[in-house]
């Protein structure tokens, strides 16, 4: 398995997206699948959440290598369970439950698990978080997850602005704490 640092392994999350969408958009036509069987409540376009997933992504991870907090750590996990480990769970359990192939299966199985496991082994191994903190991100990555199906977009936005606020709060808290210390 790879022994990359956390921070360099996020690099193969967006990589990860793209060989995703490829199959779930590009070669395959996920929307007509999920219409089928799911509300139509975001009215962006496939390519649109594409670049706008990347461009969430990217943020944080530039936010997560640059600040290298607990919280910009935290965020960048939260949204990658969101948006590829529950995404799986979505694929490969739509095809189950409906008996009918959700295409982004594939990808899903064979790009975004191991993937994460790589990132999140890292994560475990430097002391980002510890098993019972990454079951509690995937279960904030979840309710993300469901946000997004059920409100559509404007999830994300929430989703980015809070996690901001908690990214600049826990830095000056934490700030305080060491100017106490000093």
């Amino acid at each position: 398995m790879l022994n990359w640092p956390f921070h360099t392994t996020l690099l193969l999350a967006p990589l990860a997206y793209a060989i995703h969408h490829t199959e779930e958009n590009l070669v395959l036509d996920f929307r007509v699948w999920r219409l089928r069987y799911f509300a139509d409540n975001n009215p962006l376009s496939t390519e649109a959440v594409f670049v706008v997933l990347t461009a969430i992504t990217l943020v944080c991870i530039l936010i997560a290598t640059t600040l290298r907090t607990r919280a910009a750590n935290w965020v960048v996990i939260i949204f990658l369970m969101s948006s590829q480990l529950v995404n799986t769970i979505f694929h490969v359990g739509g095809t189950l439950v409906f008996q009918d192939f959700s295409p982004g299966s594939i990808t899903a199985l064979l790009v975004y698990l191991p993937v994460n496991v790589v990132i999140l082994s890292a994560a475990l191994r430097e002391g980002i978080a510890n098993p019972a903190q990454l079951w509690a991100l995937f279960a904030a990555g979840t309710a993300l997850f469901a946000g997004f199906e059920v409100f559509g977009p404007a999830t994300l936005v929430i989703f980015c602005l809070a996690s901001f606020v908690w990214i600049i709060v826990s830095s000056r808290l934490a700030s305080v704490t060491e100017g106490e210390r000093a």
